[in-house]
């Protein structure tokens, strides 16, 4: 008896490479199940018909009007008919088996699952140093999301919408559309597949070229918050430094021009120490030739203004640019994250709520930033100890995983304290300890207080209502919130951004 089969079909955008014809041929000849179609999306501008040689899978050819790949990859995939859509860069390699191993990492991942990544690997020279470029090129292997290689449920980009396409360069638009896929509630799993990715020659002013990203970071960031390096896996970026760099040399020149010598050189060796640490920490990991150093040590001037001006572009163009996901998520503990036990002492008697664990770790994938806002007024009546609340909320911890910030008052009700729910302070606290406008936080609670906090202070507000809430803070809720059946529809709601 036959198993499940893979429903897929595979979407190559393409500039016309040579190495299209290789990857066809390697899919014509590979073992496994079969694609329903192979979609060849041709995204130059110059109208020329690309003929497919043979030897290549029968393929369908359709054209994009050379508006990037993200506008290529939403035309392969809106024509494409599989459950699947496989997307694959006109110049990877993959493997002989490359459709079973495709099948293995698919078949059997449930209907929460939205995508699936592949392994990239990336060939560097055996017999000396790799270049700037490719090392550039080797970042993808450890990059958290990419579409050399990457398989998505079609049903999930209906839903997201497909690639944004503001990006129009092949930069940030498959962290982007993963982020935005994890936000609508979809898991992405990590698959056994690998493909190989060749390192690029680009040529000598490639990293000053690829400076042009910096506008793409600017929607990132308008989209995602200021944190959205951390929430897509990637490290901070140069552009504080670079934007230092880049204002010592201005105020180089602007002292040397109106006549101030002694300042202007000040600047100038500032720039020239900052310039020169640069283009050193580029240089040493190369192969250190002179063709090399002279690239790395002209492009190490010129990158710092001009990731200035790529980012001071971006962020004018895509000012008004956003999503409606919240960039941090706010919780009550007793009766939302855990089941209250009035003045809960013990941390063997903390017991997540259901679904609490999933639902925080949805959010954690999503890279949302998570805090505690709680109310815990026994420690000012004498029933609990500062000690006893700091051991259950690290068993909540263990049973749920890290919150960025606890923000809790142990303040009795009539101690006349700016903290207590329903004051807005620890919100307000919240947000500002996670670096995000208070704006884009939701506070999920189980009280009208924590409502009325939340809206307060200026965030957004979900009420999970238990058997003791009262009708009218429902109703409230109802007329000036959101109101959930529990904690994962809650989350549910948050991430989509519901208002």
């Amino acid at each position: 008896m036959k198993g499940p089969q893979l429903d897929y079909s595979i979407v190559i955008p393409t500039m016309g490479r040579d190495s299209l014809r290789l990857l066809l041929e390697a899919l014509a000849t590979a073992t496994g199940p079969a694609p329903r179609e192979i979609i060849v999306v041709d995204d130059r501008r110059d109208g020329t018909e690309l003929i497919l040689t043979q030897g290549c899978p029968p393929a369908q050819v359709i054209r994009s009007g050379g508006r990037g790949p993200a506008a290529a990859r939403n035309a392969g995939w809106r024509h494409a008919t599989g459950t699947w859509i496989a997307f694959l860069d006109d110049d990877v390699f993959v493997a002989p088996d490359w459709p079973a191993r495709l099948a293995g990492d698919l078949l059997g991942l449930d209907e929460t699952t939205g995508a699936s990544t592949a392994r990239i690997e990336v060939p560097l020279p055996p017999d000396r140093r790799p270049t700037d470029d490719e090392r550039g090129t080797a970042g993808l292997a450890s990059a958290r999301w990419i579409t050399a290689d990457m398989a998505y449920r079609r049903s999930v980009l209906d839903v997201v919408g497909g690639f944004d396409e503001r990006f129009p360069r092949a930069y940030r638009e498959d962290a982007d559309l993963a982020l935005r896929v994890c936000l609508a509630g979809y898991a992405i799993a990590d698959g056994e597949r690998v493909t190989v990715h060749p390192a690029r020659n680009s040529g000598p002013l490639a990293s000053l070229r690829a400076q042009r990203g910096n506008a793409d970071n600017a929607l990132m960031r308008r989209k995602f918050g200021a944190h959205w390096r951390r929430r897509i896996g990637e490290g901070s970026g140069l552009l504080p430094r670079h934007a230092l760099t880049t204002a010592l040399g201005a105020a180089s020149v602007g002292a040397g021009l109106a006549g101030r010598t002694r300042p202007a050189l000040g600047f100038a060796a500032v720039w020239t120490a900052l310039t020169a640490q640069f283009a050193i920490r580029r240089i040493l990991p190369g192969p250190r030739t002179p063709g090399e150093i002279t690239r790395m040590t002209v492009t190490s001037a010129l990158i710092p203004p001009a990731a200035c001006w790529h980012r001071l572009r971006g962020e004018l163009r895509h000012r008004h640019a956003t999503h409606p996901a919240p960039h941090a998520l706010l919780f009550d503990r007793d009766d939302t994250l855990i089941v209250d036990i009035p003045y809960l002492a013990d941390p063997t008697g903390v017991q997540p709520v259901p679904g609490a664990a999933d639902a925080l770790g949805m959010l954690r994938a999503a890279g949302i930033q998570l805090g505690v806002v709680s109310n815990q007024s026994g420690v000012a009546k004498g029933l609990i100890t500062p000690g006893q609340l700091a051991a259950v909320n690290r068993r909540v911890e263990e049973l749920l995983g890290p919150f960025a910030t606890w923000q809790v008052c142990v303040h009795g009700e009539d101690d006349g304290c700016a903290c207590r729910k329903p004051a807005p302070a620890m919100v307000r606290r919240a947000a500002a300890d996670l670096g995000v406008e208070v704006g884009r936080c939701v506070l999920i609670g189980d009280t009208g207080a924590d409502i009325a906090a939340a809206l307060s202070a200026g965030a957004r507000a979900i009420l999970v209502p238990t058997a003791r809430t009262r009708p009218e803070e429902v109703q409230q809720a109802r007329a000036e919130a959101l109101v959930a059946p529990d904690l994962t529809e809650a989350v549910r709601l948050a991430l989509a951004g519901a208002s």
